[in-house]
């Protein structure tokens, strides 16, 4: 059964004492493919290491929106150059996060705003953070996705660790956005997003664990990891009624559509 983690911060310190080992599980456990997002300058360059030294890291680059007091043109310059090398497949993650608001709405809405663009500009996919500000990233994905280049119709991006509701992913996959589902579909009192699951298009759904956080039961309260996606995808086949190597089969491909990789 091959599996994809659309979404793990495989360069953060968490990992750091037994990164080789955390990649062995995975692989032993059928992931094939780990998307590693950044959060600023500094773990996008991070994660382009891991590319190089690990087989199937994948990275994305950009300015988490609790990261976006460092926005300016200089930064915006540095991801773009970062955006150019080889093993990167989004721009992200990027949003706005209405919950912690460490950096001021504006300059949130800002830097989304201009990443958005970069990202139409290198015809890459964006990885989104959405926390308690669902309107406003729909309708600023809304606006943008009116001009989307072709390359990118379809495959816009994917709502990391979606939280909303059936509305919500109606807008989303009006844009062209994929469903990212982790670790709280396995959470007791997650009825809405088991809800949301059981009704999503199947071409719609990836895969992913937001490593080192959010980590699926009977795990949860401990360390998440790439290799724990895998217990995501039995959940998801429960909810809907399939197997789980159906579900590996449908997501695996997906992710790999979104992003732009082969198969195989």
């Amino acid at each position: 059964m091959e599996l994809v983690d659309t979404h793990c911060h495989l360069d953060f310190d968490a990992y750091d004492a037994d990164r080789d080992a955390v990649l062995e599980r995975a692989r032993r456990d059928g992931v094939n493919r780990i998307v590693n997002p950044a959060v600023d300058v500094a773990t996008g360059q991070a994660a382009l290491g891991l590319v190089a030294g690990y087989d199937g890291v994948c990275a994305a680059v950009g300015l988490h929106p609790n990261s976006a007091n460092a926005f300016s043109p200089e930064v915006m310059a540095v991801l773009r150059e970062l955006a150019g090398h080889e093993g990167v497949v989004a721009i992200g993650e990027i949003g706005l996060d209405y919950y912690r608001d460490y950096t001021p709405r504006s300059t949130q809405r800002r830097a989304f705003e201009a990443q958005l663009e970069l990202a139409a500009e290198m015809c890459l996919p964006v990885i989104i953070h959405s926390r308690e500000a669902m309107d406003d990233v729909l309708g600023m994905l809304s606006e943008w996705g009116e001009s989307l280049p072709d390359e990118l119709v379809g495959r816009a991006g994917v709502l990391h660790a979606f939280s909303g509701d059936e509305d919500a992913v109606r807008r989303a996959i009006s844009i062209g956005f994929y469903i990212g589902i982790g670790g709280p579909v396995t959470y007791k009192n997650a009825h809405m997003l088991r809800q949301v699951v059981a009704g999503l298009p199947a071409d719609r759904i990836v895969l992913e664990t937001d490593g080192p956080f959010l980590t699926p039961h009977p795990h949860r309260g401990k360390r998440n990891e790439p290799a724990y996606v895998r217990l995501i995808a039995e959940r998801v086949a429960e909810i809907r009624g399939v197997s789980p190597k159906e579900i590996a089969l449908q997501t695996t491909a997906n992710a790999a559509k979104l992003f732009g990789w082969a198969l195989g």
